[in-house]
């Protein structure tokens, strides 16, 4: 079980639960690092005293130091700060709750030293899965998924014996704000539409990638690094009420599920208190209450992005990265409404079309493929 802890991203909503899940545990703070909201963190800071906090920028440092009095902890900025946050000798466990590729080398610096990781960033695992997966075996590091499909999963798993009674997991999807709608109905669908989502609160890009289902795309590559599987063994399930939160079928028909209601504490309570179960502050399942639950198949041709996931899935090496680097400029660019929802899609295979491929690429040639993935988005309507 987790005694002292770091957080990478603790002012984003996984961050935020996190602490939320802290105060009830007895489980000490020892960093704190985030993008760049200062009066949050500066919050943080005043209750959970952490030693070392890092912002994304020198000038968001900077007015950290200036809303906190001596004594502070130290402040430092970039990612020189995120890898100390990561590697803070004192945390045995480190969340992981940045998003995108950021969280790549921070996570590998913690893998390094043997820390627990509770892994809530799919991307280090979507573009970099077998790298870090043999960093943490290597120096016996535990990952734990926070992802509530990853962490249902998971729990599942723990009543096998071995992989090879194993026959497929199958993750569930909510399908979104824009399940049941087709192609031609979603092509003028605007930003604020993709937002609302019908059961998660989240952070904007994930929320639109939950709309695109590219995000159950990055999960199904994240399933197969995490539990060393090929992609015919990862299925997909629209479960719109988003109680079943995934499933695992053994090899003689039997099927395991995890319930539970959609609360991200759960599942971030576990990635700390694992191998152990302690009360929750998240409210338990009531199945008296709960609505009918009800299962249908995703729709590949009005959401393309899952059907490029699943390719991408298949093909592996560093078209994962070159996907994963051009769906984050393309949301980004959804975001600001420079694009629309079905440019997100076109972006991401035109950089699959212009990067060229390695099929079994070292971290840099990742980090290089992410960043030619990024150019072409970029340089591409």
């Amino acid at each position: 079980m987790t005694q002292v802890l770091s957080i990478l991203g603790s002012t984003g909503s996984i961050g935020r639960q996190t602490l939320d899940v802290v105060r009830h545990l007895p489980v000490r703070v020892a960093a704190l690092s985030a993008g760049t909201n200062v009066r949050r963190m500066a919050e943080q800071v005043r209750e959970f005293h952490p030693r070392l906090v890092s912002m994304a920028t020198r000038e968001a440092a900077e007015q950290l130091k200036a809303l906190l009095p001596e004594p502070r902890p130290e402040i430092l900025w970039g990612e020189e700060g995120l890898l100390a946050a990561a590697a803070a000798e004192e945390a045995d466990t480190v969340i992981t709750a940045v998003v995108g590729m950021v969280g790549l080398k921070p996570t590998l610096a913690a893998l390094e030293r043997g820390k627990r990781i509770g892994l809530a960033n799919k991307e280090t695992l979507v573009c970099a899965g077998e790298l870090v997966m043999r960093t943490a075996k290597a120096h016996g590091a535990e990952i734990i998924p926070v992802d509530s499909e990853h962490s249902a999963i998971f729990q599942c798993l723990m009543g096998s014996r071995g992989r090879e009674e194993l026959k497929r997991v199958i993750l569930t999807c909510s399908g979104g704000p824009f399940f049941g709608m087709t192609k031609e109905a979603l092509t003028n669908v605007t930003r604020d539409d993709a937002l609302r989502h019908p059961n998660w609160k989240m952070g904007e890009k994930i929320t639109v990638d939950c709309a695109t289902l590219m995000n159950k795309g990055l999960e199904v590559i994240e399933a197969m690094r995490l539990y060393e599987l090929p992609p015919e063994q990862v299925d997909v399930v629209i479960h719109r009420q988003s109680i079943v939160h995934s499933l695992v079928e053994f090899v003689d028909g039997a099927m395991l599920a995890q319930l539970g209601v959609p609360d991200m504490r759960i599942p971030i309570q576990l990635a700390l208190t694992y191998p152990n179960r302690v009360e929750n502050p998240a409210p338990g399942l009531d199945l008296l209450s709960c609505p009918p639950l009800s299962f249908a198949a995703p729709d590949p041709v009005a959401f393309p992005c899952f059907a490029i996931a699943r390719a991408v899935a298949k093909q592996g090496g560093s078209a994962c990265a070159v996907m994963n680097g051009a769906n984050e400029v393309a949301v980004a660019k959804f975001l600001r409404r420079e694009i629309g929802f079905y440019d997100i899609p076109a972006l991401v295979q035109k950089a699959l079309d212009a990067v060229p491929f390695v099929s079994n690429p070292t971290l840099e040639q990742i980090l290089e493929a992410d960043c030619l993935a990024r150019c072409a988005a970029e340089q591409t309507r």
